[in-house]
């Protein structure tokens, strides 16, 4: 197979995106992954997970690029900055919308590319996104405004099914939680919820 040049991998600390980076390495030959701080009160979290998913993961990926977009100081009283009612596990996904974020990630993600000359931008979005930021015309569409081509691999897949077909990496080292306890997901909210339920399932 004839691999492709490169490409930018919007990551986070999850399962969704540590299987993303697997991915993508058996496409391209340079896969730079991309860590965008917020302000949210599990990005130092997840950046950590992250980093021990890839030191065991062996994976290869140019180092990660972390850049620092504080966009959160507009939602100072938000759940997501001060930790407080966050949405527990029996809330539907729409409890956990952040709105304009995918549009702030792909955005800062496209400067990048542009800067380094990398034509696409891949992330992980799953087949029960709702979110209109998440949809495939959103990705068609921001890829014909900005040039560089958005990619969703899983965007026809569970989060069950990523964790079956990539059940060989060490997905317990990552994190998807919307208030972890040190570098420990407090299984309480939707995300931790979501992520319980996708181990369950894929051991059926």
């Amino acid at each position: 197979m004839i691999l492709k040049s490169s490409v930018c991998a919007l990551v986070s600390g999850g399962l969704d995106s540590c299987a993303l980076l697997a991915h993508l390495a058996k496409s391209y030959r340079q896969v730079y992954p991309l860590f965008i701080r917020q302000g949210y009160i599990w990005e130092a979290a997840e950046l950590r997970a992250l980093r021990r998913f890839l030191r065991k993961a062996g994976i290869p990926h140019q180092p990660v690029t972390v850049l620092d977009a504080p966009i959160a100081t507009i939602w100072k009283t938000h759940w997501a900055v001060t930790g407080r009612r966050v949405p527990g596990s029996r809330t539907r996904d729409e409890a956990v919308y952040l709105p304009g974020r995918n549009l702030t990630l792909l955005s800062l993600a496209a400067s990048l590319c542009e800067r380094h000359k990398i034509p696409a931008i891949a992330l992980g979005s799953l087949g029960h996104n709702p979110f209109p930021d998440a949809s495939p015309q959103f990705f068609r569409d921001f890829s014909k405004l900005s040039g560089i081509k958005v990619i969703a691999p899983f965007r026809e897949l569970s989060k069950t099914q990523v964790v079956q077909r990539y059940r060989h990496l060490p997905l317990h080292l990552s994190l998807s939680c919307l208030r972890p306890r040190g570098d420990r997901p407090c299984g309480h909210c939707n995300k931790c919820a979501e992520r319980i339920g996708a181990f369950r399932a894929a051991d059926r």
